[in-house]
């Protein structure tokens, strides 16, 4: 490229805010690559061709490592590689290897030696070359932007006086500076998508104003590579203080040290180096403050706490009210009427001065007029040097009655955006007393990185939380909503998610209405966690509730169970405990398939055991027999079923937790809830739960055997007006007359369908007073379950079905060993 002509912006600082020692002008050949984040180059300039070598063909794809002056690269055949590294000679930072692995989050700059393309590696003439690497960041692949020149090149077309002097090419390092005003950014910006062709305008703005304000100074940009070239001719650097303090120490130990003014000055740090190293140290600080918890509400507090009162003397975080509530991520972008939740205030003012005029939890919009409204709606941060009284009172405007003035005019402000995968979730808004030095350029760059850092621990934060949210839901969609009284029985239940390995698990529990007034109690446990296991819970659950519904025995019930598991994959493996409750009879059928043995309290004396069960296979083994228990129960008694991660804890023998659970089941409680908590109580102190927990509590009410009537009737016709006087009679002896017509006219219908379909000589018709329910069941030698038919005008049957489902409070069918049972309910009057 051809040497062009013109002036440099000015670049740098001397010591002591002395101008420049020498000043570049000139254009320059400058190499861009652009570096993604998996290390492959994705844009090679013509000026890194002239510099390196391979044309752009040959480079796009490959890894820089294999291109570009890494420190200590070396060939595969472990000859002397192509570059000598001259790393951290300015002390500035690490070196090119760190920032294409992405192990630094700031620009870094160095030099090294490469030999000339097509040239002898290793005794071939060198190219002293001079980088600087600038880490991006944006939802595009781009993460590193890497400028190379060749440092002779710099001299001869910069005029450099001393080019032969090792001091001067010393003093040619790339220097970190303050931000410097460059009035060509815009026309930056614009050329920035002739080298990058897929970015667009406002990005490559954004990539100018990081290069701008991470502190380089600009010399001048090339012809056709129209990005900053930053070699820094006037910042002395450490390099040229420690060859001044070797030449002292020389001269001293000759017994002729030098002229003051020649001495090493040892208190001449570089200031902006100083500045550029106490950003990057609160920055780490406050990385290492904020992010300790997935808890937002925990994580809005480390982010305002971390600012106050180092770097500010207010903070104040709003997020979006789709944030706070845990709706998931914002949907567009923010406007007007956006509602805003003011979720955090940390000031050094004293105590109680913002409660009341800014309280925490208030919502509001930001009109357009404010520097709120252009940092939400652009992303970048606004800077305030000092809030003026117009200002002031176009801020006041929003607050009502409340007068905020005070607290605000004339203090420095600076807005941040809180940003997430490119969207803004919130901002803060930093204050500064007046006493105070303003927020700078320098201030802005580190608010917004800060910003930057605490946006994504916020986002973290609220994806968590969401997600454990969308977990619960789901969970509690899956779990039963259990009637706590069924008849003859009250039921308790607790569900607590996993505590280490998530809160979706496959733990469960249920209650089904089953004929004759019984009650199937089931619990179980899906082997492993996660929505795999609650997919797998809920079709179990399901199969479960369908195959009481048939009335099978508890044995049979699980042998079904496993065959379906097996059916649906071999990874399918649960636990399940199933028991049905006779309270006519006072007996519990149970069956288990490698569960924990349920607890059974007894009324009576409060004694607790555990029921001696066979153990079973667990659901999905296959081929393993399961065998149903009978157990007598009494008035009173309580059964406590819950699945192992209630008394597993990790290095303990599971026998200790059983002794746990029966001894906590027996102390009294006042009610079924008492009890249960007293239970996760006792078992909870031991810590280290991981798994979730499923626990039910049964009380054994019951039925007295004065609420049950029961008849036989010959199977004949004749014998269904003997039924209705048998029902009229016994719910007037119960005294509930207001369901005698009701109950008779469904019985008739009932006693008629089984007269007629009956094989035998007799069916049964059974009444149950239970609770706050009637139970009227006709019972016949029969299988063939009865079906709601429509029946025409003209047609003979079918009409008593539709009878009873207008009337009764529920009605079903069961098979039975025997033959079938048809059933209705009544809800009892209100005493």
């Amino acid at each position: 490229m051809e040497r062009g002509t013109g002036s440099a912006p000015p670049v740098g600082h001397g010591a002591e805010g002395e101008p420049p020692a020498h000043t570049a002008v000139g254009r320059v050949p400058l190499a861009v690559v652009v570096i993604d984040g998996e290390g492959l180059v994705s844009h090679w300039s013509t000026g890194a061709r002239r510099l390196f070598g391979p044309a752009r063909e040959e480079a796009v794809g490959r890894p820089a490592a294999d291109l570009l002056p890494v420190s200590g690269a070396l060939p595969d055949d472990g000859d002397t590689g192509s570059y000598d590294a001259l790393a951290a000679y300015d002390g500035l930072g690490p070196d090119l290897e760190s920032s294409l692995h992405g192990r630094t989050s700031y620009p870094s700059a160095g030099r090294a030696r490469l030999a000339e393309h097509g040239s002898d590696s290793v005794h071939g003439p060198r190219i002293d070359v001079l980088w600087w690497a600038y880490p991006l960041v944006g939802p595009g692949p781009e993460r590193l932007l890497v400028l190379a020149a060749d440092a002779d090149r710099l001299r001869a077309d910069a005029g450099v006086p001393g080019a032969a002097d090792e001091d001067a090419v010393e003093r040619i390092a790339p220097g970190f500076a303050l931000h410097t005003d460059f009035p060509g950014a815009d026309e930056l910006a614009r050329g920035l998508p002739e080298i990058l062709p897929s970015m667009s305008v406002g990005e490559s703005a954004r990539i100018v104003a990081q290069v701008l304000e991470l502190g380089y100074p600009v010399l001048e940009f090339s012809q056709h590579d129209r990005v900053p070239v930053t070699p820094d001719w006037g910042v002395a650097r450490r390099a040229e203080r420690k060859a001044r303090r070797e030449r002292a120490a020389r001269a001293e130990a000759a017994g002729s040290p030098l002229p003051r003014e020649q001495a090493p000055d040892e208190d001449g740090e570089d200031l902006e180096y100083a500045a550029v190293r106490e950003h990057l140290e609160f920055l780490n600080e406050v990385s290492g403050r904020i992010g300790s918890s997935l808890d937002l509400s925990r994580t809005i507090v480390e982010v305002s706490r971390a600012v106050v009162p180092r770097f500010t003397d207010v903070a104040g975080t709003y997020l979006r009210e789709q944030v706070v509530a845990g709706e998931g991520f914002p949907d567009g972008p923010p406007d007007a009427t956006t509602m805003w939740h003011r979720v955090a205030l940390e000031h050094t003012d004293e105590p109680g001065r913002w409660d009341d005029v800014v309280p925490v939890g208030e919502s509001m919009p930001f009109p357009v007029h404010t520097p709120f409204f252009q940092c939400m709606t652009t992303g970048e941060p606004v800077l305030v040097p000092r809030i003026t009284e117009e200002m002031g009172n176009a801020i006041a405007s929003q607050f009502e009655k409340r007068d905020i003035r005070p607290l605000i005019n004339h203090r420095s402000m600076l807005v941040v955006p809180l940003k997430a995968r490119n969207v803004v979730l919130g901002f803060m808004i930093l204050l500064r007393h007046r006493e105070r030095p303003v927020f700078n350029d320098m201030d802005r760059v580190t608010g917004a990185e800060l910003a930057a850092r605490a946006g994504l621990v916020l986002d973290n934060a609220r994806m968590y939380t969401y997600q454990e949210s969308v977990a619960d839901t789901l969970q509690d969609s899956m779990l039963p909503h259990i009637d706590p009284r069924m008849s003859g029985c009250d039921i308790a239940t607790r569900y607590l998610p996993g505590t280490l390995l998530g809160r979706v698990g496959g733990d469960w529990f249920d209650s089904v209405k089953l004929p004759g007034s019984r009650a199937a109690l089931v619990v179980g446990d899906v082997m492993g966690h996660g929505l795999n296991s609650a997919a797998m819970m809920g079709q179990l659950r399901t199969a479960v509730q369908t195959m009481a519904a048939l009335d099978l025995p508890p044995a049979q019930l699980l042998r079904n169970l496993d065959d379906l598991a097996q059916r649906l994959g071999e990874h399918y493996l649960a636990t399940c405990l199933y028991a049905v409750y006779d309270p006519i009879n006072g007996e519990l059928e149970i069956a288990n398939a490698g569960h924990i043995p349920p607890v059974l309290v007894r009324g009576g004396d409060g004694r607790s055991e555990l029921l001696d069960l066979p153990t079973g296979a667990p659901i999905g083994v296959g081929g393993v027999p399961f065998e149903t228990v009978r157990v007598p129960v009494a008035p009173g008694d309580r059964l406590v079923m819950c699945t192992d991660g209630l008394v597993e804890m990790r290095g303990q023998d599971i026998g200790v937790g059983l002794a746990t659970l029966c001894e906590s089941a027996a102390h009294p409680a006042a009610s079924m809830d008492d009890a249960c908590d007293t239970i996760i109580r006792a078992l909870g102190r031991r810590g280290g739960r991981k798994d979730d927990v499923a626990l039910l509590m049964a009380r054994l009410n019951g039925i007295a055997a004065d609420d049950v009537a029961r008849r036989r009737f010959p199977a004949d016709p004749v014998e269904v007006r003997a039924a209705r006087e048998f029902v009229a009679e016994q719910l007037t002896a119960w005294r509930l007359a207001p369901l005698i017509d009701h109950a008779r006219l469904m019985a008739d219908e009932l006693v008629t369908n089984a007269v007629r379909h009956a094989r035998g000589e007799h069916i049964e018709l059974r009444l149950v007073r239970s609770g706050t329910t009637l139970t009227c069941e006709v019972a016949d030698d029969d299988h063939t379950l009865p079906t709601l038919m429509s029946a025409g005008p003209g047609d003979e049957f079918g009409r008593g079905l539709r009878v009873v489902t207008g009337l009764a409070k529920e009605w079903g069918t069961s098979r039975a060993g025997t033959g079938k049972t048809v059933w209705f309910e009544l809800a009892l009057p209100r005493r």
